[in-house]
């Protein structure tokens, strides 16, 4: 098959993107990632996690607006299922994904929205 054949075969059953590879991969619709849009954070955690604890203390004094899913609840377990994570805590902070008590990345990010944290 000529290549000019094949890429209107790829372009005509929505295939395109994969070929060329700049198209964002859909998200599950239990990623968190959805909610965030560009501005928001949420936070998957444990009340068992020392690591979950001190960061939640960082933000709370930061007055950082952000969200909690607990990981031990149904809805905490699907948007680490769907995310594919298996440590916490895992920061979303718009669509920045940041694993584990990584201030450097949790401050790129926090900064980025105007909180000043670490």
């Amino acid at each position: 098959m000529r290549w000019p054949v094949l890429l209107l075969l790829l372009a005509a059953a929505g295939a395109w993107h994969h070929f060329q590879g700049d198209a964002e991969p859909a998200l599950h619709p239990d990623d968190p990632r959805i909610t965030t849009g560009d501005d928001r954070i949420v936070m998957l955690a444990a009340e068992w996690c020392g690591y979950c604890r001190k960061q939640q203390g960082d933000f709370e004094r930061a007055s950082v607006r952000y969200r909690v899913l607990d990981v031990d609840t149904p809805e905490g377990d699907r948007a680490m299922q769907a995310m594919g994570v298996r440590g916490v805590p895992t920061t979303i902070i718009g669509q920045q994904v940041v694993h584990g008590y990584d201030t450097t990345e949790l401050d790129r990010g926090l900064t980025r929205l105007g909180y000043r944290v670490y």
